[in-house]
């Protein structure tokens, strides 16, 4: 399993648009081969950043999915901000309530 986490900052009058530019994105990888999960969310603390979530169940799905990343204007808006990848060796469910 492959997780994507982190975050980016944008101008806070801009986040969300850009939110509202990520919703065909997200849409498209929760359909996607591999893709278990992905999210683009609204920090609901600091009003410039935007968290991001990922779980592919490869590293082979994350690569058929990801083609060119963000557009040139989303990426202009990106001021600063961490995202990497984790490949996962070992799971342990928490809460498992789907329904």
């Amino acid at each position: 399993m492959v997780i994507v986490a982190g975050y980016f900052i944008v101008e806070p009058s801009q986040r969300d648009a850009y939110i509202a530019e990520c919703v065909s994105v997200v849409a498209q990888a929760r359909t996607a081969a591999g893709c278990l999960d992905f999210t683009i969310a609204a920090d609901i603390v600091d009003p410039g950043r935007i968290n991001v979530f990922e779980r592919w169940e490869s590293q082979t799905a994350v690569e058929a999915f990801r083609g060119s990343g963000p557009s040139d204007e989303q990426g202009a808006a990106m001021l600063s901000g961490s995202v990497a990848e984790y490949d996962i060796a070992d799971i342990r469910s928490l809460f498992g309530h789907e329904g």
